[in-house]
């Protein structure tokens, strides 16, 4: 390559496409579907060169429609999970050299395969797989996994240039090299783009990755792998094994190689992932980079200063989109007295007006959770409140898995701030909703704070700038992306870097340059140009 210092191409963030009536990407988007939806897909394991069909085959139903086989996963063993890191390691002499312009090409590559002729392929398989409509699904596996490996770039690049001073005589640089050993990602069902940009984030800082994704995301993750691939992604670098989450966790952390985790899941699971780190530090190498965004249970806060319809809205969309099933969701909210009557009847309007079903109809808005499990375990919420004495259902309430698993978008009312529904985590369509007198404004926001062991989103509606002001102060430590009257989803990469402290994680910040500086090691370097001659300093003349 011909000297020079290159600039990348200017980033900006994905338009995300309407999907209207008769609009070519719907058009496109409905072909797409119906294939896939007919398609058997066999999903195997992507291990180096290899692509790994171990015949032990898993079904893969979708959730709005579990009497459907659409495709199968070959389950793989340990044996696999050994083999992905020896390769990984293997293939790290040559990629940990490769020139970082050479790896932002092929990232930039993948993010305009994603925008132009892969797009209705991973939104389709976004929205058969993990039961997502086409507007959830385009924001997602679309706009944000491309914003995702864009903007990366560019954070490389302004890390890379990040230098130090130098002296007279004296040059010095830093350089960030990747980690030393092989990194782990471990990805949930709930956002393809997350799934995405784990394993890719790593190895673009030059790093390799054994990828474990979700069983629930595995029609999107075989195309994000097929997009990798088509980009120039030299085999080994990303390494997608489909093996049981505990073992392949103590496989890759027991190795003496092992040198970081990316992880986005339950609290419960970063917790013991964390502890078996620990455990195994007198083996490894290097101390393992930890980087994790878990659980939530996400606040909205109105001070009665704020008008009632942008409260109502931004508690439907912000609880019910997607399911609920987001780390951000609205699942707490705290409304006061003079304010509630009129939310409340915004709110039933709304709701009434949701239909819920298939993301193959274009009019649901609500679709499917993700599984048997997590249907019975939401249920179990509903029903519970029903029966409560300090607690009712107010809107919604209903719920049906004989075809798929369906639950409707469903608000409990409690008087007791410190409900079930208000402290743990649900991960679906519910809110739960306290109503609190107007003078308790300030006592409601050290409840807020302190209600929840998580900190990771949360809104504060309001138009008197004192009452803002407040709010904005106490509520400093319960939420790493705090919104100011807007709902407490839809982080924008660029724009929103997302991560929460306390038990949602360790606020590393997806979607900036922080995220990826945890996946660098540094090197300082200082070059002498001209020598002293003689080893005395002047403060030893006599």
């Amino acid at each position: 390559m011909s000297n020079a210092i290159i600039q990348i191409p200017v980033v900006v963030n994905e338009p995300v496409k309407a999907y209207g009536a008769g609009s070519p990407e719907r058009i496109a988007l409905q072909a797409a579907y119906q294939e896939m939806y007919n398609t058997v897909t066999e999903v195997p394991q992507y291990i180096g060169s290899e692509e790994v069909f171990s015949g032990n085959k898993m079904e893969i139903r979708p959730p709005h429609d579990h009497q459907r086989v659409v495709g199968y996963y070959h389950k793989g063993t340990q044996e696999d999970v050994k083999k992905a890191i020896a390769v990984a390691l293997e293939t790290r002499k040559t990629w940990a050299q490769t020139p970082w312009q050479t790896r932002a090409a092929i990232f930039l590559k993948a993010a305009d395969l994603i925008a132009g002729p892969y797009r209705a392929k991973i939104n389709a398989a976004t929205m058969i797989g993990q039961s997502k409509n086409a507007m959830q699904a385009e924001i997602d596996s679309a706009c944000e996994f491309i914003d995702f490996l864009r903007f990366n770039v560019k954070f490389m690049t302004e890390i890379y240039a990040d230098q130090p001073v130098s002296s007279p005589n004296v040059w010095n640089k830093v350089e960030y090299r990747p980690l030393e050993g092989f990194t782990f990602a471990i990805t949930p069902f709930n956002f393809t783009a997350i799934s995405g940009n784990l394993p890719s984030c790593m190895a673009l800082m030059g790093n390799v990755v054994v990828w474990k994704p979700s069983d629930k995301q595995l029609l999107s993750a075989k195309v994000i792998m097929e997009v990798f691939k088509e980009a120039g992604l030299p085999d080994g670098v990303i390494n997608m094994v489909l093996t049981g989450g505990a073992e392949t966790a103590e496989t890759c952390i027991s190795h003496p190689d092992f040198s970081g985790l990316h992880f986005t899941g339950s609290t419960q699971v970063f917790k013991d992932l964390w502890k078996k780190i620990g455990s195994n530090i007198d083996i490894h190498k290097t101390y393992p980079r930890i980087v994790g965004e878990t659980g939530g249970k996400d606040f909205v806060v109105a001070h009665q200063s704020a008008k009632a319809k942008d409260v109502a809205i931004g508690l439907v969309r912000g609880a019910f989109e997607y399911q609920g099933q987001k780390c951000s969701a609205a699942s707490r909210a705290y409304i006061p007295s003079s304010l509630w009557g009129e939310v409340e009847k915004e709110m039933k309007e709304m709701l009434a007006s949701i239909t819920v079903g298939s993301p193959e109809d274009f009019t649901n808005f609500v679709n499917a959770v993700i599984d048997e499990k997590a249907f019975d375990k939401i249920s179990g919420y509903i029903t519970r409140a029903k029966e409560a004495s300090d607690a009712e259902v107010i809107m919604g309430g209903n719920f049906d898995k004989s075809k798929g698993y369906f639950i409707d978008p469903t608000v409990i009312k409690t008087t007791n701030p410190k409900y079930e529904s208000m402290v743990e985590e649900i991960f679906g369509p519910v809110l739960t909703v306290y109503v609190y007198e107007d003078d308790q404004y300030e006592e409601t926001l050290q409840l807020v704070d302190q209600t929840s062991d998580y900190a990771l989103t949360g809104a504060l509606y309001a138009l008197d700038a004192d009452a803002l002001a407040l709010g904005y102060k106490k509520l400093e430590n319960a939420a790493g992306n705090f919104y100011i009257n807007d709902k407490p989803t839809g982080a924008v990469v660029g724009q929103q870097p997302f991560g929460g402290a306390r038990a949602s994680g360790t606020n590393d910040k997806a979607g900036s340059a922080m995220n990826l500086l945890r996946w660098t090691s540094v090197r300082t370097v200082k070059e002498q140009f001209v020598h002293p001659t003689d080893y005395r300093y002047p403060f030893l003349e006599k």
